[in-house]
């Protein structure tokens, strides 16, 4: 016969054990979170240390016109890409025209092309040495002026080219996903084309539309390299001219936290712009277009085309070019060890990011959302900030560790003091895992809610504990998924610049370094390998998510008041 109170004890001890291997799932969740907090926390800190001499000649000579240079970034980055990506979604979902099937999809390829990429080849066409402008000049004449292409109205047209589809991507998934019903109730109501687009359509994705510009906006607020390459002043580049310049990592950290004050205020745009809405999609059939037909269809190909060419065809045609001029003569030791570490550097950061993603996702699966919800959202806003302001946080947090801790450490040892943290692959991969973890976190989150819990609570009747759980029935389910967050993460380090650019050990330069370091000195020809490289290697990740956005053309959407997760 069974005793009680022994199956009494043995049942707490259950209890008391499940519990504290649920406890322990709090650590992954926490940890990305502090993670993400700490270079945020000790820019926000650094204003404790005036640097007074530095301020006085950055309001007197730079500031005003980073603040004036940054703003007019974000107005006609932010207008031209809601003109130009809402258009595009509009023509290529709703109407039928002849090219639509394979532009809708192509017109997504700009985005594998990095800003910086596309910013020197439109200089070396444009510039006036460059073919573009002694065409102008042969037919009209010398005295005849040209557009001030290295101005802000350069720098905004390169980033809306790349940076359109964000709001091409979104806004094109949710006109899909309304269908005609909607817009034809209002035709038959009274209002024109027009009337049921800007009453119907508009508001009903205007969420959608709200978070792609609010994507194409922080982009715009993290760039470097075409800010760079057109030598115009912002606050990415001041805080590189404040770190190697006046070599100041308190002034780099103040910058950098007026750039952060920027980006808080492009989220909370986002947000206002979502307002409550939220929404939900149930199956459908595919969505029957507006036919259109003479002048009308040609008008909208030739739209549709034009927007290719320039932002994706022309870049990518130029690069190739210049490639084949320079032979093999462009294909020299360097250039393999550029591979190299570029491949490294993204190949660490992709396993270390997607096995943070990994076990983000399994605790918060294991705790319920509700529990860590605050802690995921926030790791998850390492997206959000820019590489500059991630590696002047991270320097100067490491900076304190090794000054204050390890140093301090190795002289009671009787040991040589050394910098163990500055300076080293470590800063860097920590940067690029919390900028990209969301990135991560993503496929591998949507890859989980897939897998049944049934199958979870068989293990647990056999007698596997939670990491049994994890790494034999999880794992074999998640490599699809798990496999395309690697890669979205090792594409996405390859391409960053800035953190890269500031955080990278002597020697350990990378393809996006050496093209930075080309094109400062005007070899756009040199620089055209490396950056066709990056090209094609980003296009992968693309696919993918053109794959992805294709998948609304099956489902409805309406909208409904309520606070809803962000798209």
């Amino acid at each position: 016969m069974t005793n009680p109170a022994m199956t009494h004890s043995v049942i707490q001890r259950e209890r008391r054990r499940h519990y504290w291997q649920a406890r322990l799932w709090h650590l992954p969740v926490w940890f990305m979170a502090v993670l993400v907090l700490m270079p945020v926390s000790v820019i926000v800190l650094s204003w404790g240390d005036a640097q007074t001499d530095i301020w006085q000649h950055l309001i007197q000579t730079q500031l005003g016109r980073l603040l004036e240079n940054t703003l007019i970034l974000v107005v006609g980055v932010g207008l031209w890409t809601l003109l130009l990506g809402v258009s595009l979604a509009w023509l290529v979902a709703v109407c039928d025209f002849p090219g639509r099937r394979w532009l809708d999809w192509a017109l997504m390829l700009p985005l594998a092309v990095p800003t910086y990429v596309v910013a020197f080849v439109f200089l070396a066409v444009t510039d006036y040495a460059g073919p573009i402008q002694s065409l102008w000049r042969a037919w009209l004449g010398p005295d005849v002026a040209f557009l001030p292409v290295r101005g802000p109205l350069g720098v905004v047209f390169i980033m809306t080219c790349v940076l359109y589809p964000y709001v091409y991507m979104l806004a094109r998934s949710a006109f899909i996903a309304q269908g005609r019903g909607l817009t034809d109730a209002a035709r038959l109501l009274g209002e024109g084309p027009w009337g049921a687009f800007w009453r119907v359509a508009l508001p009903m994705a205007r969420p959608a539309i709200a978070v792609g510009i609010s994507l194409a906006l922080m982009e715009t607020l993290a760039d470097f390299g075409a800010v760079a390459v057109f030598n115009y002043d912002t606050f990415t580049t001041a805080i590189y001219k404040s770190w190697f310049g006046f070599f100041n990592l308190t002034a780099a950290a103040q910058l950098a936290s007026l750039l952060l004050l920027f980006v808080a205020l492009a989220l909370f745009a986002e947000q206002k712009g979502r307002g409550r809405s939220r929404f939900h999609q149930t199956p459908r059939r595919e969505t029957q277009r507006y036919p259109l037909k003479g002048v009308q269809a040609w008008l909208a190909s030739g739209y549709c085309i034009t927007v290719f060419v320039v932002a994706f065809a022309i870049p990518i045609g130029q690069l190739a070019l210049w490639t084949w001029s320079e032979g093999a003569a462009a294909l020299d030791s360097r250039y393999w060890s550029l591979i190299r570490h570029t491949f490294i550097l993204g190949g660490v950061a992709a396993l270390a990011t997607t096995l943070l993603a990994l076990l983000v996702a399994y605790g918060q699966r294991l705790l319920g959302k509700h529990q860590v919800s605050g802690a995921v959202r926030l790791a998850s806003l390492g997206y959000a900030l820019p590489g500059s302001v991630l590696a002047v946080g991270i320097m100067i947090g490491f900076a304190f560790i090794d000054r204050e801790i390890i140093n301090r450490v190795q002289a009671l040892l009787g040991l040589e003091t050394q910098q163990l943290l500055v300076g080293t692959l470590l800063a860097l991969i920590l940067a690029y895992a919390i900028r990209f973890f969301s990135v991560a976190f993503g496929p591998v989150q949507s890859s989980l809610e897939r897998i049944r819990p049934s199958y979870q609570e068989a293990a647990h009747s056999l007698g596997a504990n939670q990491w049994r759980v994890l790494l034999r029935v999880y794992l074999p389910l998640l490599t699809p998924g798990l496999l395309t967050a690697a890669l979205l993460v090792l594409v996405d380090t390859m391409k960053e610049m800035p953190a890269t650019l500031l955080l990278r050990p002597f020697g350990w330069d990378t393809l996006a370094v050496r093209i930075y370091e080309l094109t400062g000195e005007g070899q756009w020809r040199r620089a055209a390998l490396p950056a066709l490289t990056l090209v094609i290697l980003s296009i992968a990740p693309v696919m993918l998510m053109i794959r992805q956005s294709r998948l609304p053309a099956r489902t409805a959407t309406t909208i409904s008041s309520g606070s809803g997760p962000k798209p």
